[in-house]
């Protein structure tokens, strides 16, 4: 393959990823979707190997690969027409409000490709609004969907989209976010088959096949760069939402030529909350680690994963067994495994890399009852980068496994019965140093209605590190005002609030880097 034609197909492929996207934001019902573009979407051949992917969300599209090798080991074919669905994360999916849908694209009466999306829903069930509960199993994150066809050859199985719908604290809502996900799957083969008319079908497979080839050519380069050793960071998280204590994430990284072995062994056995992270999500965060190396635009497919070895020890709570409790494995594990991953990477290559940024989404999640309607709401906060020797950190911006935007507050108060009351920077929350790390955000909800308000947050009592003498941001906090007295709340707390009661969440500022430059 020639340069200019490979380029010419890594555009095409991933334009046809970009155009779903476009139609699935377009398309859906909720601020999560519409607004903070909680979703991803993908290209793969027909063995189940990532071709392509949108610039979406790096936690969906490391670990989609699983939910689709999930589907199709599930079933002996795929017929034309069909569209299967998951969420399970013990079958390839990350967190149960994150639904994956796959479906194939035949070209000549063969399969050539799927495609597949996954979007965060804000309600799927469980014991809290928002489906993301201080939970102890998963039976209470919400309604759990193995590999199954919502689609059979064009025909809909009404029953199993009824059953998804009926578990949802808002069912309009949750069935307009389907149908645009099926939307946006017809868009993507529709332009999948347009490729393969205008340019043939061996002629879009061989670029595929190079597209992987070059990719992990391209990795093995990074690697390469990296000098042979072992290195190891320790981090922890803070506790697993029924109680504050420390668990460990131990990586011992092991470089060796042109490839690397990422070893997790020694970190903390399966707890009993929310924090344990299925392996999908291990692996998608040390890719993408590896990934933030590169100084050039390395395609993410299969070809990237291909020289990077993870490891994680069954009954650990990066490896839990079924119905351990995970749903926040996905948005705050993840966080945390970046920050020992670098931290082990920063050992190797010193001065390139960033200090820790906030290190969590900061995930609230709001339902109940306003008239004769119920509401459920779930968003991500952003908070501080941390700096790097190319300057100061970012602030007010989510970071790493996340790729989401901030609800703008008139989408929120429009949707919903909540008013924000204040919404604006730390200033000064960023790490010291030669370059300071960035701030964190203030962000404070009044409740219109009574409701059940879910928090979900880390570096409340780890601060961000800095890095080359830089120092540590500050940590988050989590307030409520009830009644007019205002309360400190770790950092996972959960609490039925009345209307006028309100919520403050404040996030993490990014670590600092280098020591302070002489007065």
């Amino acid at each position: 393959m020639d340069a200019i034609s490979l380029e010419v197909f890594k555009n095409l492929f991933a334009a046809v990823a970009e155009e779903m996207g476009v139609t699935l934001r377009r398309a859906s019902f909720s601020p999560n979707i519409r607004e903070r573009l909680d979703f991803s979407c993908a290209v793969f051949d027909a063995e189940a190997r990532m071709i392509a992917q949108a610039a979406h969300i790096p936690v969906h599209l490391g670990s989609m690969p699983a939910s689709v090798a999930a589907a199709v080991a599930e079933f002996e074919a795929f017929h034309p027409g069909d569209i299967a669905v998951l969420n399970d994360p013990y079958r390839g999916g990350t967190h149960l409000p994150d639904i994956t849908m796959i479906s194939p694209v035949f070209a000549g009466g063969d399969l050539r490709y799927f495609v597949a999306s996954r979007a965060h829903h804000a309600d799927v069930g469980g014991m809290t609004p928002g489906s993301a509960p201080l939970s102890t199993e998963l039976y209470q994150e919400g309604i759990i969907i193995p590999p199954l066809k919502l689609r059979l050859s064009g025909w809909m199985n009404e029953g199993a989209l009824d059953l998804i719908v009926a578990n949802s604290r808002n069912p309009a809502e949750r069935l307009g976010d389907l149908e645009a996900q099926m939307a946006a799957h017809r868009i993507g083969e529709g332009r999948l088959l347009d490729m393969m008319i205008e340019h043939g079908v061996e002629e879009t497979l061989a670029h595929a096949a190079a597209l992987l080839d070059y990719s992990r050519r391209m990795t093995q380069a990074v690697i390469a760069g990296i000098p042979d050793g072992v290195y190891r960071y320790q981090d922890a998280m803070e506790g697993d939402g029924q109680a504050e204590f420390e668990i460990p994430i131990r990586a011992r990284l092991e470089v060796h030529g042109e490839s690397m072995t990422v070893d997790f062994s020694g970190s903390a056995p399966q707890v009993p909350g929310n924090v344990n992270a299925v392996p999908a999500i291990v692996r998608s965060a040390t890719w993408y680690c590896v990934r933030l190396l590169a100084e050039e635009d390395i395609p993410v497919n299969h070809g990237c994963f291909q020289p990077v070895e993870v490891i994680t020890p069954a009954g650990s709570f990066l490896n839990p067994g079924f119905p351990a409790a995970v749903v926040v494995g996905n948005t705050e594990t993840s966080q945390r495994i970046v920050d020992t991953v670098l931290g082990a990477l920063a050992q190797a290559l010193p001065g390139v890399l960033p200090a820790a940024s906030l290190g969590t989404m900061n995930n609230v999640a709001v339902g109940g009852v306003a008239g004769e309607e119920q509401f459920v709401y779930y968003e991500t906060l952003g908070g501080g980068h941390g700096a790097s020797s190319r300057g100061d950190g970012l602030s007010g911006r989510h970071c790493h496994m996340t790729n989401t935007l901030n609800t703008p507050v008139e989408a929120l108060e429009y949707s919903l019965p909540m008013r924000v009351r204040r919404y604006q920077l730390r200033a000064g929350s960023g790490g010291p140093g030669r370059h300071r790390g960035g701030d964190g955000i203030r962000r404070e909800y009044e409740l219109l209605a009574p409701a059940t308000v879910t928090i979900n947050s880390e570096r409340r009592l780890r601060a961000p590190y800095g890095i080359n003498g830089g120092g540590s941001g500050e940590c988050g906090a989590n307030t409520i005002i009830r009644g007019g007295r205002a309360a400190s709340v770790g950092g996972k707390h959960s609490a039925h609030l009345e209307a006028g009661d309100r919520v403050i969440i404040e996030t993490p500022g990014g670590g600092g880097w280098g020591g302070q430059s002489p007065s």
